[in-house]
């Protein structure tokens, strides 16, 4: 698969604070790779490398096989970007919003009303084109900045946590289109905080802890590697936990979560190993999830 995006050491300072600490990877035409980590883990920083709203410290990036330190313009050129802020000008009507975007990038009057109402009707807002934008909705108000990163028609497309705010309805429609780009041939590059939507979208995904790159793998192989095949979960008495941890610290991988434990499963354990070892009256057996990885990998308490 060739690569569309090559980040090699890259690093972002702010002071002496390393925002992001010599990451590395690729990502390859037509692929949905994802980013992920906890606040301040330095994904959103990354992102704005890439797209040049901030300067890259030390590093070499590369997009569409051109230098981001030399060729940003053209690169902002074959790139759609939908940031976490909408961004909207409240002044103009739906319409207008995209017809002035379109201006930046050289569109002509007519090629650009063309694509604008066409993407309008894409994204089920038609009947909404000389609405202000105060009278959307959160969910369309989405959908109107999707429209709007999709005008110059980019290869590639960056989404800093697209559905963020959205109800479950709007989350799966997203979900959908971003699937059809995809089959289009559109490369995305995701940050989310939804696990269930990096698992659902992304054929591989990197994690970020404090600026540096922690794990990396297609969801399902980072499952089956980092907690494996099920979860037992339960609460357990804190003063019993040391206890507790010694009789089975060789037996499970596990998590401490305050009063509440959990154990993973490999692919050679089965929940009745697990639950003989078990005695708390609250006890859940399920699927290993992304989101056991992640809080595995990030732990559960928050960043400062």
């Amino acid at each position: 698969m060739k690569s569309v995006i090559e980040a090699n050491q890259l690093v972002k300072t702010y002071g002496d604070h390393r925002a992001v600490d010599g990451i590395t990877f690729q990502v390859g035409a037509g692929e949905c790779f994802g980013l992920l980590g906890p606040n301040g883990a330095g994904k959103t920083t990354t992102f704005k490398m890439f797209y040049g709203s901030c300067r890259i410290t030390a590093g070499e990036l590369f997009v569409l096989g051109m230098n981001a330190r030399e060729h940003m313009r053209q690169i902002k050129a074959a790139i759609g970007v939908v940031p976490q802020e909408n961004g909207l000008d409240p002044d103009f009507s739906v319409l207008e919003n995209l017809l002035i975007y379109a201006s930046y990038f050289g569109m002509s009057g007519s090629a650009a009303k063309a694509r604008a109402i066409e993407l309008l009707a894409m994204m089920q807002l038609e009947d909404y084109s000389q609405k202000d934008i105060d009278t959307l909705s959160g969910g369309m108000k989405r959908r109107l900045v999707l429209a709007r990163a999709l005008l110059t028609r980019p290869k590639i497309l960056f989404l800093d946590e697209p559905t963020t705010g959205l109800d479950p309805q709007a989350r799966a429609w997203f979900w959908n289109e971003l699937r059809s780009l995809q089959k289009q041939g559109t490369t995305l590059f995701l940050t989310t905080h939804y696990m269930e939507e990096a698992e659902e979208l992304c054929s591989r995904i990197l994690i970020m802890n404090k600026g540096r790159s922690v794990a990396e793998g297609a969801p399902r192989d980072l499952i089956k590697s980092y907690v494996g095949h099920e979860v037992v979960e339960f609460d357990i008495d804190p003063a019993k936990i040391d206890q507790y941890i010694g009789q089975i610290k060789n037996k499970f991988a596990y998590q401490v979560m305050r009063n509440r434990l959990k154990l993973f499963l490999r692919d050679n354990q089965t929940a009745a190993d697990a639950l003989s070892e078990v005695s708390s009256p609250n006890i859940t057996l399920r699927k290993a999830s992304l989101n056991d990885v992640f809080l595995k990998i990030s732990g559960y308490e928050l960043n400062d």
